[in-house]
């Protein structure tokens, strides 16, 4: 079998991709859904055909089931699909932990902020990311887990990583909502992933935070929280907009269509960028008199305040959750290098039981 798409994972992120895609495909497109969870895979398969037929769209869904935490199964379903696109959105960590509450694991998440969940966000993407470059190393791949720092983790082990979704896409696509008629310009976001929070919270909540920077043409909107004010986001996971929000690259990957937009972690830089693909290329779309360099430091700049950052082989924890770390005697709160990922994976998982079985103080 060959695909034109396959989709590793059955969640919702997963399944808003899938379906939105059954639903606007302009070209005809075969996408695999592969997972574990049988049940949700039949629904897939029903429900995305049905959406294909309902909108009258070229789309075709079919599904596959795999354990994605067994040894081989990443090389096993790229030997099965042999798709041209990968779209990595299974994880062992699920993303609704930023919602959660009541334990010193999720205090941990919410304080020492999501980098903490990055070492279970990269177990099946960098196995996926080895897997392609092994079986099919021409494939676009689109990593959903964490990518804002997770594809800087995939990049650093040597392995090619096209981009991620959501994220820096959510609040593009959410401010072009709300300027849209606007005939300045095209509208372009630098925004990292940690921007997203204050926009979770009531406007009056925002004064203190971090925006991202938003241009519109190549002007820089001065007051991003006021231009804004009326924009908020829920406080799970906005699935609604982030599993949607790479459905127009993927189809425009597919079709090698020139496609403008939003995505994180492009090539595995951190946080997130205006990109284009162009002519079969796939890049950064920055506003003139912002370069390269200078968009990269911004982004880098929130992890390396609280977060998590790579660099020569190795993770390095900073700020507040590497003291949290610390103060929990964790092997690896002073970082790790990336080639023992799978070994640090088990230490991780021992940590987050203990702190999951304690309550928050």
């Amino acid at each position: 079998m060959s695909v034109d798409i396959l989709i590793t994972g059955t969640g919702m992120f997963a399944g808003r991709m899938a379906l939105d895609i059954a639903a606007t495909a302009q070209h005809p497109v075969k996408v695999m859904v592969a997972g574990r969870n049988t049940d949700r895979l039949d629904w897939l398969r029903t429900a995305g055909n049905a959406r294909a037929a309902m909108f009258g769209t070229p789309a075709k869904i079919v599904t596959h089931e795999i354990d994605l935490m067994e040894e081989g199964a990443s090389e096993r379903i790229l030997d099965i699909a042999q798709p041209r696109i990968v779209v990595q959105a299974a994880s062992i960590q699920t993303s609704s932990v930023i919602a959660q509450k009541g334990s010193k694991w999720t205090d941990l998440v919410s304080r020492g902020g999501l980098s903490a969940t990055a070492v279970f966000q990269a177990i099946i993407s960098s196995r996926m990311a080895s897997a392609i470059e092994a079986t099919c190393p021409g494939a676009h791949y689109i990593n959903c887990s964490f990518p804002d720092v997770v594809n800087g983790m995939i990049s650093e082990m040597g392995y090619d990583v096209l981009c991620g979704t959501g994220n820096v896409a959510i609040l593009s696509n959410v401010f072009e909502g709300a300027i849209s008629g606007s005939d300045k310009g095209r509208l372009r976001v630098l925004a990292h992933y940690q921007n997203l929070a204050p926009w979770r919270q009531p406007a009056d909540r925002r004064a203190d935070a971090v925006p991202p920077r938003v241009f519109v043409g190549d002007k820089e909107v001065e007051d991003v929280f006021a231009t804004f004010r009326d924009t908020r986001l829920t406080p799970e996971p906005a699935i609604e907009i982030s599993g949607a929000s790479g459905v127009t690259l993927m189809l425009a990957l597919a079709a090698n269509q020139t496609w403008y937009g939003h995505a994180p972690a492009p090539h595995g830089r951190p946080g997130g960028y205006p990109v284009k693909f162009e002519d079969g290329v796939f890049g950064l779309d920055l506003p003139t008199g912002v370069d390269e360099a200078a968009a990269v430091a911004w982004n880098d700049a929130f992890e390396r305040r609280n977060g998590m950052t790579v660099g020569q082989g190795r993770a390095q924890f900073h700020g507040t959750l590497h003291e949290m770390l610390s103060n929990q005697g964790f092997v690896h709160a002073d970082g790790f290098a990336l080639c023992d990922l799978e070994e640090v994976h088990h230490d991780f998982a021992a940590l987050r039981d203990r702190l999951s079985s304690q309550e928050s103080t």
